[in-house]
């Protein structure tokens, strides 16, 4: 029997779509190669720095000032590590300073800003836009440092207390709006249909609005952790020379770098021996030793991070 022009016209479709399915398939394959290439050099970009860091840190004072920073010692040290914790009861009391303050100002910092935040986007207070424009426009202008550090000392009290390293950066206004954002996009008919149920407004917060945004808390936790756990200009504001069980982390570490500098320089200047100081790797371990608990950290929220992110930048 001969082949019919319907069976023609269907071995014709066939043979079409099957050369689309492998044009498809190859388009697919290409796609895939170039982008987990280019994922592949995006990634060694950004190891990179973190590499030549923790190299430098285990290299020889000397080998740096005539090699420079190299992706592997060629003069193996542990000069640095050993500067560092000479005195380890004021660096393990400074990571207890950090960690207390950490956590502490996290907490806090979630409660009140996640609190702000559900006020704010919540349609039935009626001078939500006012207040949220006051909150904006005292993130543009502020009074300045002087009046800011007299009124902390002065009238707060915050002179050499550990209240100082929490407080003044409890609260920022843009992790505000990020939060706000947020729950904006949590349907209102949820709220409703629990104040229809006789819920108020702290049952609806911690029932309905806390566990509905755990990707934005999670990202604004984040953003927050990491402002408490670099700062050191509170504590150079607030903290004197005599109380050093208060230094937190990093400005106990910009403590040892700055005197380290300043060994170096006064040597430099008498024209004696330069200092065995070894200050180049000090500044890359006081890097490993003060990012590696956040490094840690961060895979652990990095699913609420991107998600939390992107929601509140899209919404308004």
């Amino acid at each position: 029997m001969g082949i019919g022009r319907k069976d023609e016209e269907d071995f014709c479709m066939a043979a079409i779509n099957y050369r689309r399915k492998k044009h498809k398939d190859y388009d697919r394959l290409i796609f895939s190669l170039v982008s987990h290439l280019a994922l592949i050099v995006l990634s060694a970009a950004c190891l990179l720095p973190f590499w030549l860091v923790i190299s430098g840190s285990f290299s020889d004072q000397q080998s740096i000032l005539l090699n420079g920073y190299q992706l592997i010692p060629k003069q193996f040290s542990l000069d640095a590590y050993q500067m560092l914790f000479r005195i380890p009861e004021e660096l393990i009391s400074a990571y207890g300073v950090t960690i207390l303050v950490t956590v502490v100002g996290t907490g806090l910092g979630l409660l009140v800003t996640s609190m702000a935040s559900y006020v704010l986007a919540n349609k039935n207070f009626r001078y939500r836009y006012q207040v949220s424009f006051f909150f904006y426009f005292t993130s543009i202008f502020g009074g300045g440092l002087v009046p800011w550090y007299i009124f902390n000392t002065k009238y707060l009290r915050f002179h050499n207390n550990i209240i100082a390293l929490i407080l003044p950066i409890l609260v920022n206004v843009t992790y505000l709006l990020i939060l706000k954002s947020y729950m904006m996009s949590i349907p209102e008919s949820l709220y409703e249909s629990a104040y229809l149920d006789g819920a108020g407004d702290l049952v609806v917060y911690f029932k309905i609005a806390l566990p509905l945004s755990k990707a934005g808390l999670a990202t604004v936790g984040l953003f927050i952790a990491l402002n408490y756990w670099n700062d050191w200009y509170n504590a150079m504001l607030f903290l004197d020379e005599g109380r050093r069980e208060l230094y937190p982390l990093q400005y106990y570490l910009n403590n040892i770098l700055t005197k380290a500098q300043a060994i170096n320089a006064a040597a430099a200047r008498s024209g004696i021996a330069a200092s065995d100081v070894p200050s180049e790797p000090m500044k890359l371990a006081m890097t490993v030793i003060a990012t590696g608990p956040i490094v840690l950290l961060y895979p652990f929220l990095q699913k609420y991070f991107v998600k939390g992110v992107t929601i509140g930048a899209v919404k308004g």
